[in-house]
C-alpha cells in the first residue's frame, strides 16, 4: 500500500496518496484493525458511514477484506448520516437501498444492526425520529469511526452553509448548488428532492475518529477552504479542525489547492526539480504579470522565491530557461510532417463520451487529418444515460439503424409495435425511473449517429470510427461498475490491430460523473500490457470538458486558428442531444460544452501570451502519460 504524505500548513492533519483506491486502502486498513481489534476482546465496533462516489472504493475494500481475509461484521453497528425525504426505501435513489447493493448485502452484518435515518416518515413524525436517533448513537457508546465526504459547498452530511456547530439530526433544506450536484442520479434537477435527514455538526463531531475522504481536481478548492481557512459555519466540514482526532484523505486531484502542493516554496524548503522550478516561475509570470523574460530579482524575492534565486538565479537566467522550456512545447504538427507515406502515422483517440473526442481536442484531430495523418476514434461508451426521453420520442420512427437493430415499425409482437412499447414506456415512466433495454438502444443509437456526423465534420470517416461499449457503463443509470477484465482485454485487441504511434486520453480525472477516470485507467492497463509485450506508443492526455492543464503543465499546445477553431465548434454542434442544454452539464458551468472549449482554447492562449510566448488565437493542451 502506498505510503501517505502528510501535508504541512494545514489546520487539521491532512494526508495525500497517489491515488484513490490508495487512500481508500488506507483507511479501510484503519476500520480492519478496529474491527478485529473489537472482536478480539468481545466489543461491537460502531460505524459512520457515507453515501455518494466518494466512499465507493472503501466499501469494495472493505468487501474484500471480509470476503478474501475473514474480516467479521457481526458484531459491527451502523449508523448512517443522512438520507432524502422524501424517500421510499425501495427507490432507486434511497441511500437505504444503495447502502445495501454497495456494502450491506456484501458482508455478514446483523440487520438490526444497520440504521439509516428513514425518509419514509410522516412530517409529524421526523422530530421525533430524529431525537430517536441520536439516543440510538449514545446507546451504542457512540461512533468509534466516522466516515464522511464532502459537498461542493463544504457540508458534511447534509448540513450545507449556515449550518451550526450545535446542530444535531434534523430535516434539512438542501442548497440548490447540492441538489444540481445531485442532479445526475436523478435524471434531472427538477427530481431531486428539496429536503433530507441528516445528522448535525455536532453529531459528527462526537464521534471518537474521522476520515474526511476527498477525491478529484473538483473538490479541490472546497477542500483548501476547509483545511487551510478558520472554522466556519459556511462550510461545515471546517469544524473538524475542533476535532481531536480527525484525518483528511485526499488523492492527488483533490490536494491540487493546498499551499503545501500549490506553492511549496512559500510552505518551507523545496528540493528544486525541474518541474517544480517551471511551475515556480510560470506562477510567478502570470501573479506579476510579467512576461517570462522580463521577470527580475525583486519579483522573486517579493514570491517566497528567495531560495529559488539564489540557487539558479539570477532572475534573468531562470525566465530564459523557463522561456525556452515552454516555447519548445509549441507544437503545429502534434504527429510530425508528412512527406511521405512512410511518415503517415495512426493517431487513436479514446473518447470516454461519444462527444469527449470533439469538446476538448476537436481542432487537434482536424489538424492531424488535414496533416495527412490516419486518425481513428474510439467511443468507449454508449453516452445514452445523458438524451433526454424527447430525444428518444423524436428518433423513434425513423434512424435508419433502428431498423437494423429491430426490424420494421410495422412488425407486431404480444406486446405491439417497438412505438407502441417505447411510448407506453415513456408515458408512464416515474422521474427519475432507469430506462428499460429497448429506450437504452435507441439513446445509443440516437448518440453512435451524432458521433459519426461529428468525426464526419473532422474529416473521419465511419470505417475509422470504433464504438467498444463496455461493460463497466453498462448499468442504465449516473452509478457505473468496476472496470471489467473483458473492457480491458477489448482495448489491448484494439491497440494491438491499429498499431497507433500516438494514443489520446482523456485526463480529465475531476469529471463529476467518474467516467473519464474509469476509462483512464482501463486505457492504462491495457498500454501497460502491450508494453510488457513489445509494443510501444505515446499517450497524450488531453482535458477541456471540465477543466484545462495548466501553463505550467502542457508539455504539447497545438495552435488553433480561428478558422479550425470554428470547425471544431460545427463538430461539437453535430451532438444535437447535447446541444442547448445537456442533460449532465457537471459542475456549476451551465455554459454549453461548445462554449466551454472555445473560452478554454482562448484561455490558454492568452496565458502563454502572458508569459512572453508568441501568440496565438486558441491552443489545445496536452501532457504525456508518464506511468508511475
Amino acid at each position: 500500500m502506498s505510503s501517505p504524505q502528510y501535508l504541512p500548513h494545514t489546520r487539521i492533519k491532512t494526508l495525500k496518496f497517489p491515488t484513490a483506491v490508495a487512500a481508500a486502502k488506507h483507511v479501510a486498513q484503519e476500520i480492519d484493525k478496529l474491527i478485529r481489534a473489537r472482536n478480539a476482546a468481545g466489543k461491537p465496533t460502531v460505524l459512520g458511514l457515507a453515501t455518494g462516489s466518494t466512499p465507493v472504493g472503501l466499501y469494495r475494500e472493505l468487501i474484500r477484506l471480509h470476503k478474501e481475509e475473514g474480516l467479521d461484521f457481526s458484531r459491527v453497528i451502523t449508523f448512517n448520516l443522512d438520507e432524502y425525504y422524501p424517500m421510499p426505501k425501495e427507490s432507486p435513489h434511497s441511500y437505504f437501498r444503495w447502502m445495501h447493493e454497495t456494502l450491506f448485502n456484501h458482508i455478514n452484518i446483523p440487520r438490526d444492526n444497520i440504521h439509516i435515518p428513514d425518509g419514509t416518515l410522516k412530517p409529524q413524525e421526523i422530530d421525533a425520529a430524529c431525537m430517536a436517533y441520536e439516543e440510538k448513537i449514545q446507546a451504542v457508546g457512540g461512533i468509534d469511526i466516522q466516515i464522511l465526504g464532502i459537498g461542493r459547498t463544504g457540508h458534511i452530511a447534509f448540513n450545507e452553509p449556515g449550518s451550526p456547530r450545535n446542530s444535531r439530526t434534523r430535516l434539512v433544506t438542501l442548497d440548490s448548488i447540492t441538489r444540481r450536484d445531485a442532479a445526475d442520479g436523478f435524471f434531472g434537477e427538477e427530481n431531486v428532492p428539496h429536503h433530507a435527514i441528516t445528522m448535525g455538526v455536532a453529531s459528527i463531531l462526537e464521534a471518537r475518529r474521522i476520515f474526511l475522504m476527498a477525491f478529484g481536481e473538483h473538490k479541490a478548492g472546497i477542500v483548501y477552504k476547509a483545511v487551510e481557512h478558520p472554522p466556519t459555519e459556511a462550510v461545515s466540514a471546517s469544524f473538524l479542525q475542533e476535532h481531536k482526532d480527525a484525518v483528511v484523505v485526499l488523492d492527488e486531484a483533490a490536494a491540487a489547492e493546498l499551499t503545501a502542493i500549490k506553492r511549496p516554496w512559500e510552505v518551507g524548503p523545496c528540493a528544486w526539480t525541474p518541474e517544480l522550478v517551471r511551475k515556480a516561475v510560470v506562477t510567478l509570470s502570470l501573479t506579476a504579470k510579467k512576461g517570462l523574460q522580463k521577470l527580475n530579482d525583486d519579483d522573486f524575492r517579493d514570491h517566497h522565491l528567495y531560495e529559488l534565486l539564489r540557487e539558479r538565479g539570477p532572475a534573468e537566467q531562470i525566465g530564459e530557461e523557463i522561456f525556452h522550456d515552454r516555447m519548445a512545447t509549441i507544437t503545429p504538427y502534434p504527429a510530425g510532417k508528412v512527406h511521405g507515406p512512410q511518415d503517415v502515422k495512426t493517431a487513436l483517440v479514446f473518447s470516454p463520451h461519444p462527444d469527449d473526442d470533439v469538446i476538448s481536442m476537436g481542432g487537434t484531430i482536424i489538424r492531424l487529418v488535414e496533416q495527412g495523418h490516419k486518425v481513428h476514434i474510439a467511443y468507449m461508451t454508449s453516452g445514452n444515460v445523458a438524451v433526454y426521453d424527447h430525444d428518444a420520442r423524436r428518433f423513434v420512427d425513423f434512424v435508419d439503424e433502428f431498423l437494423e437493430v429491430f426490424g420494421t415499425p410495422a412488425e407486431q409482437s404480444s406486446a405491439g409495435t417497438i412505438k407502441e412499447r417505447v411510448y407506453q414506456f415513456l408515458d408512464n415512466k416515474k422521474p427519475g425511473e432507469p430506462d428499460s433495454p429497448e429506450v437504452l438502444k435507441i439513446k445509443a443509437l440516437i448518440r453512435a449517429t451524432e458521433a459519426r456526423a461529428a468525426a464526419l465534420a473532422c474529416g473521419i470517416p465511419p470505417e475509422q470510427l470504433e464504438f467498444l461499449n463496455l461493460r463497466f457503463y453498462q448499468t442504465g443509470t449516473k452509478t457505473k461498475k468496476p472496470i471489467q477484465p473483458e473492457d480491458i482485454d477489448d482495448i489491448v485487441a484494439l491497440l494491438v490491430r491499429l498499431q497507433p504511434a500516438q494514443v489520446y486520453v482523456a485526463g480529465e480525472l475531476s469529471d463529476p460523473h467518474g467516467t473519464h477516470r474509469l476509462c483512464a485507467e482501463a486505457v492504462f492497463a491495457a498500454v501497460r500490457r502491450i508494453r510488457a509485450q513489445g509494443q510501444n506508443t505515446d499517450v497524450w492526455l488531453y482535458k477541456g470538458a471540465w477543466e484545462e492543464w495548466e501553463a505550467h503543465e502542457i508539455e504539447m499546445a497545438v495552435p488553433l486558428s480561428p478558422e479550425i477553431l470554428e470547425r471544431k465548434k460545427q463538430a461539437i454542434f453535430r451532438h444535437q442531444s447535447q446541444k442547448d442544454r445537456a442533460m449532465f452539464p457537471g459542475g456549476t458551468d451551465r455554459r454549453e460544452f461548445w462554449q466551454r472549449a472555445e473560452a478554454r482554447n482562448i484561455a490558454t492562449a492568452r496565458a502563454y501570451d502572458a508569459l512572453g510566448l508568441p501568440e496565438y488565437f486558441a491552443l489545445e493542451a496536452f501532457v504525456l502519460w508518464k506511468d508511475k
